[in-house]
């Protein structure tokens, strides 16, 4: 019994490693980003203004980071 407890204990540890990686970042000035590739990217949104979005992008390592940085919506007309 005591070590089921542990093998869940161990599991749950890792999964919520793994749910931490994933969190979302707020860009700040002078960062160092180590961007490999970009996966997604998410649209902004169509108002006119500043809107968050939200990167996914792979290290070197092959990592992934989720960066959420600040763009003008597509909502503006001249």
């Amino acid at each position: 019994m005591k070590k089921m407890l542990l093998v869940l204990s161990l599991i749950a540890g890792v999964s919520a490693q793994a749910q931490a990686q994933d969190a979302a970042v707020a860009y700040q000035y002078g960062m160092n980003l180590d961007i490999a590739h970009v996966v997604a990217i998410t649209p902004a949104a169509d108002v006119c203004g500043v809107v968050p979005v939200e990167m996914t992008y792979l290290d070197s390592k092959g990592a992934t980071h989720i960066l959420q940085y600040s763009e003008f919506g597509t909502g503006c007309s001249n």
